[in-house]
């Protein structure tokens, strides 16, 4: 060893120095034996390619270290969808029109597309559709080489970088947020050319766990990827690295499956899922948190959910309070107000009408009292009523075939003409997918030439049996706080029209416009009809505070000093709707739409009430009240996704009777729901599933529900069985 010792640190020395000398390399001959070639760099010594020292951050796509560089961990690139970009791609380059109707665009697209046909040796009598994959490529994204263009009598080349370019040009320039909307409808998302959708960088979707990358895990239902993580094998060694952290996973993903979202993906999009799932998602951190002593406050956890997935739900809020934490919720599910240890009902009405602890106890305490309207429907005292008889429609139907959009499993379905239906199924099924995203973007496209683009289906039948389609969502009814109930369902222009012929407006020579808070002359000007005043703080969010000079009633004093039965416009638009019916009833015109209102559960929202401060179901209500308020023809379908959220038993009753009124005129309604009350008045249920994620998206069922109560692989069908009994 003491011989040995000084040529140990030679070797050492000289390997140091060669390093040095060779950037990093060194080739070591063996006595007798073959030389290696060895780098103390990460990086193959044969092609010299590298990769950075692995850390955390190199497998997250919100770090540029882990990102990919060409879409910055999007995932997703804008692509010009050249079909959308024409009105008819049957027709040949002459008579072929693009739908943007831009001379300088039409110039260009026709020169550029003559270019090509010529360079490539296709016919121009060609269709579009029949273009040769290469030429459609080439006209999107452009080509390497130059163009020889031909205008009249002259010939020259020119660069061709491709209309997506040219588009995305135009887009990046533009100031006008309306042409930026038209522009950008001729675009889509697809997946990233450089990380196909993975969203990170080629190194990082180079390390594997048992065979599969992080995107691979990412990519598959939380019920796959439990099952990935579980059959992994390791070695000694590994063992000891990975198991704390594979039970970590599994201990989390075993709670997102408990509150009913084993059908979601890792790499799901939040802007993608809807209320219910995000707030589901956040219940379930706080659940692996093990927190003790904290007070939860849930607005409608049971937003979206199945009957089947609303127990999940309420085992794992049994358990957060078992730790010793307290649960307040906001809810209307039955069930859900039925497992609480303590009930709080306010009322007795709503709005002005409410406000007051009507009763609180137990269940059986709030069913015991007479004036508590949910107790009254908890004891059974009030229902909603099965319908006595099934409408069988007009015969007519729409069909769809072959639809395999997200994960419907190329399905065939007929939707029967002039009767009530409801698709069903647990969450994830399909049924937002197949209604929402296929049925009203097909019909949307054939009745009104909409850019929106439906999702991949064979064909679509039975167009002529209908002449309008009406979404009604939840989406707020304006942006502002200047668009409110009585603006949007048109209430407010026969209300001016009657301000202006009293009296006094004739007198002084007021005009209908003088009672638009939008319109210089009656409004205030110091607030310009707001009411509130913006003061700005800088570094601070602004602060909004009551105009001083109205004092928040928008006009100014001149305007207020005209009444009708004593109220001036503002106290008009102050009042509730249920107050305002007796007020202007003696007004053909404004009395049908306030009643309309009140029909549909509105009586406690003020007329001028501001649209943001709305919820989505008071919105959608909104919403609905306009189109009821219209001229039928009898042929309209209408589509309704979950129109129950936020809505009190006495609520979705009123809301039924609405909706068989506008099937008694012979129109359709589509409805998307798990509510029971619901799907048992239904002349027509849609089941789909029977799971969700890639197990669902299959037709259960196509019955009325009494039959679909009898299918034994029906969820739906199960939780009817205890309302019929």
């Amino acid at each position: 060893l003491l011989v040995q010792q000084p040529l140990r640190q030679r070797v050492d020395s000289s390997g140091r120095q060669a390093l040095r000398l060779a950037g990093g390399l060194v080739t070591i001959s063996m006595v007798g034996g073959e030389e290696v070639l060895l780098s103390e760099k990460m990086a193959c010594v044969e092609c010299g390619i590298n990769v950075p020292a692995l850390e955390p951050r190199s497998f997250s796509f919100n770090s540029r270290f882990g990102a990919c560089p060409r879409c910055e961990g999007l995932g997703t690139q804008l692509q010009l969808d050249l079909f959308r970009l024409v009105e008819d791609a049957s027709r040949p380059l002459e008579t072929l029109e693009p739908v943007l109707k831009d001379r300088e665009f039409r110039l260009f697209f026709h020169e550029s597309a003559s270019a090509l046909l010529e360079h490539y040796q296709v016919d121009r009598k060609t269709p579009l559709e029949g273009y040769p994959p290469e030429v459609l490529q080439a006209l999107i994204a452009g080509v390497d080489f130059p163009l020889v263009y031909r205008y009249r009598d002259f010939t020259y080349e020119s660069r061709f970088d491709g209309l997506a370019a040219w588009l995305q040009d135009r887009i990046d320039s533009t100031s006008s947020p309306k042409r930026r909307q038209q522009l950008m409808a001729f675009m889509q998302e697809g997946d990233c050319s450089g990380c196909c959708g993975a969203r990170l960088k080629s190194e990082s979707r180079a390390v594997r766990v048992g065979g599969r990358s992080i995107s691979d895990y990412c990519r598959v239902d939380l019920g796959d990827c439990m099952g990935l993580i579980q059959g992994l094998k390791f070695t000694p060694r590994e063992e000891i690295i990975g198991r704390p952290l594979i039970s970590e996973i599994e201990h989390r993903l075993r709670f997102l499956e408990r509150v009913g979202l084993s059908y979601l993906a890792l790499d799901r999009k939040a802007a993608t899922l809807s209320g219910g799932e995000a707030q589901r998602i956040r219940l379930a951190t706080q659940v692996g948190s093990r927190l003790q002593g904290i007070l939860y406050v849930l607005d409608e956890p049971s937003i979206g959910l199945h009957a089947r997935d609303t127990d999940r739900l309420l085992a794992t809020l049994e358990d957060l309070r078992d730790l010793g934490n307290t649960i307040v919720l906001v809810e209307h599910d039955e069930d859900t107000i039925r497992c609480a240890d303590h009930v709080i009902d306010l009322g007795p009405g709503g709005g002005s009408r409410g406000g007051r602890i009507v009763a609180q106890g137990t269940v059986e305490e709030i069913s015991g009292t007479p004036e508590s309207l949910t107790g009254q429907y908890l004891k059974g005292a009030r229902r909603i009523d099965v319908n006595s008889c099934r409408r069988t429609g007009n015969g007519a139907r729409i069909e769809l075939r072959g639809v395999r959009h997200n994960n419907l499993q190329n399905i065939d379905i007929a939707f029967p003409l002039g009767v009530f239906i409801s698709v069903t199924g647990v969450s994830g099924s399909g049924k937002s997918s197949l209604v929402d995203e296929v049925l009203y973007r097909a019909l949307s496209q054939k009745l009104y030439r909409s850019l929106l683009q439906p999702g991949p289906h064979d064909e679509i039948r039975g167009l002529e049996q209908i002449d309008k389609v009406i979404e009604i969502d939840q989406s707020p009814i304006g942006r502002t706080p200047r668009s409110n109930p009585a603006t949007y369902t048109g209430l407010f222009t026969p209300i001016r029209e009657l301000f202006a012929h009293l009296p006094d407006s004739r007198m002084r020579g007021y005009k209908p416009g003088r009672f638009s808070f939008n319109v210089k002359g009656g409004r205030c000007e110091v607030c310009r009809g707001d009411g509130l005043r913006k003061i700005e703080m800088n570094f601070l969010p602004d602060v909004y505070v009551e105009c001083e000079s109205c004092r928040g009633r928008r006009y100014n004093r001149e305007t207020l000093s005209v009444k009708f039965k004593g109220h001036s416009i503002a106290d008009i638009l102050d009042l509730s709707i249920a107050d305002a019916l007796p007020v202007l009833e003696n007004v053909p015109r404004i009395k049908s739409r306030l009643k309309t209102l009140l029909d549909v559960g509105l009586g406690y929202v003020k007329l001028g009430q501001p649209a943001t401060t709305l919820s989505g179901g008071e919105a959608q209500r909104v919403k609905l009240s306009r189109e009821l308020s219209k001229r039928q023809t009898g042929r309209t379908l209408y589509i309704l996704d979950e129109p129950t959220t936020g809505l009190h038993f006495d609520d979705v009753r009123k809301l039924l009777e609405i909706l068989h009124e506008l099937v008694n005129l012979g129109n359709t309604v589509i409805v998307i729901e798990h509510n029971l009350d619901v799907i048992k008045s239904a002349d027509w249920v849609i089941d789909l599933g029977p799971e969700g994620g890639k197990n669902g998206g299959r037709v259960v069922a196509a019955a009325t529900p009494e039959e679909l109560v009898q299918i034994e692989h029906s969820h739906t069908g199960r939780a009817l069985r205890r309302i019929f009994g």
